[in-house]
């Protein structure tokens, strides 16, 4: 098993870029991208900017993601408007953290007025993984690997946490994987530094994480929140990865055209349907939330419609809901996917806890028996797997890094915001 691994950033987060141990780290400027690198193919395209798979050239070995975020074009004229406050940060921050489970970056280049973030490149992600388990003859990821993965993502999140950095929004899109099987968190663009705000983290960004991952203070409106927001994130992945498909898939209510940030009802229908409602006596902070009617309102409407007639299923409890999982995955300890047992289920409601303030912490997580029984954890996940996953689609359609879409334009690979869209298309069967 190997060990924690962090160490403390500048508080103040980093509003310059520096050298984060890396060769070539940090803002290099006159140098040209196809200088240093062989551009393979395209491989996204997200709200801010288009990804590249490249290889190094001139004696840059290796293999790497380029992240260009690309200025604004109306017509015929490009007009600079600068960068958004999400790429800021994320170069801000990613040049500050370095941590064997948080994705690397290799260096920024400027060029042209266009911004180049070099990463390590990661021939996985989680959601491909889960997707490929789909496919055909469905079969469990095996528990072996799933503790691995989980392990290295809380290693990588505590690292996050001591240094004053939340997430904001993990899923398995999000959560890369090497060739070697090592977990790397990856897109920082909503992290917030959470050490002493000028704000609250409510006012820079009303709406965070992705529905389906979104915690329970987060849906009832919640101005002030903390890093149990990743964890309550990390249980909805944890749950995904047993059972193939998110544990809460709400429908997300759109915001109106003054912004105004609507309340979740289906979401928070979906976590009820499992989980109950939240009860004040073990939630105290749960009255002060200000979406609190609106779920006294929700628990109103239930108790009419059974009085009416109406069939509501009960919730039908985490437990009933894990075990059924194992049945459908056929985890067992006796199987050749293993189980994870009763010591999975303990961690699983730790963190998927209503209140926040009683939710698992990474620290706390990482010390858990589920870690802590057992066999030692691999750094690689796939290791004695039999698993052989197809490597990260390439295109070679709009390869050029000097041209093409402009960001948000939704190109063949993986697009960071369109996964959503494949795994509803996935759920279908």
């Amino acid at each position: 098993m190997f060990g924690k691994n962090y160490s403390v950033l500048n508080p103040l987060g980093g509003a310059y870029l520096r050298d984060s141990g890396r060769p070539g780290s940090g803002y290099t400027s006159k140098v040209h991208i196809r200088e240093r690198y062989h551009i393979v193919g395209f491989i996204s395209s997200g709200t801010y900017g288009r990804v590249y798979k490249a290889i190094g050239k001139n004696g840059k070995k290796g293999e790497f993601a380029i992240k260009k975020f690309k200025p604004d074009k109306e017509g015929e004229l490009i007009q600079y408007t600068g960068l958004s406050q999400s790429a800021i940060r994320e170069m801000a921050l990613c040049s500050e953290l370095n941590h064997p489970n948080v994705v690397g970056l290799e260096e920024i280049i400027l060029e042209d007025k266009c911004i180049f973030m070099v990463f390590e490149y990661t021939e996985h992600d989680l959601l491909q993984i889960i997707h490929h388990h789909t496919q055909q003859q469905r079969h469990a990821i095996p528990a072996k690997m799933v503790r691995s993965i989980l392990f290295q993502l809380l290693n990588g999140l505590l690292y996050l946490h001591t240094n004053w950095v939340l997430h904001r929004d993990l899923k398995p899109a999000n959560i890369l994987v090497t060739a070697g099987g090592a977990i790397r968190i990856g897109d920082l663009g909503l992290a917030r530094l959470f050490y002493k705000p000028l704000n609250s983290l409510f006012t820079g960004d009303k709406v965070v994480v992705t529905i389906w991952y979104r915690a329970p203070e987060l849906l009832l409106g919640s101005r002030h929140y903390t890093p149990a927001v990743d964890m309550w994130a990390v249980g909805c992945i944890f749950a995904e990865l047993l059972s193939l498909r998110p544990i809460f898939k709400g429908e997300e209510a759109k915001m109106d055209s003054k912004k105004t940030v609507p309340f979740q009802r289906n979401q928070m229908m979906k976590i009820v349907d499992i989980l109950g409602f939240p009860r004040q006596e073990s939630w105290p902070g749960l009255a002060a939330m200000p979406e609190f009617n609106q779920l006294q309102s929700m628990m109103q409407s239930m108790k009419m419609s059974s009085r009416g007639g109406l069939h509501y299923n009960k919730p039908s409890g985490l437990d009933t809901w894990y075990q059924g999982c194992l049945k459908t995955g056929s985890y067992s300890p006796h199987s050749s996917v293993g189980s994870p047992g009763a010591d999975g289920f303990d961690l699983l409601s730790r963190l998927l806890e209503y209140d926040p303030t009683k939710r698992i912490t990474a620290e706390e997580a990482l010390e858990h028996p589920y870690f802590t029984n057992g066999e030692p954890i691999s750094a690689n996940c796939f290791e004695g797997c039999e698993n052989s996953y197809p490597p990260r689609r390439v295109s070679q359609d709009g390869n050029d890094i000097r041209s093409g879409s402009l960001p948000g334009t939704k190109r063949s690979g993986l697009p960071d915001d369109s996964l959503i869209g494949r795994v509803a298309k996935r759920l279908k069967e």
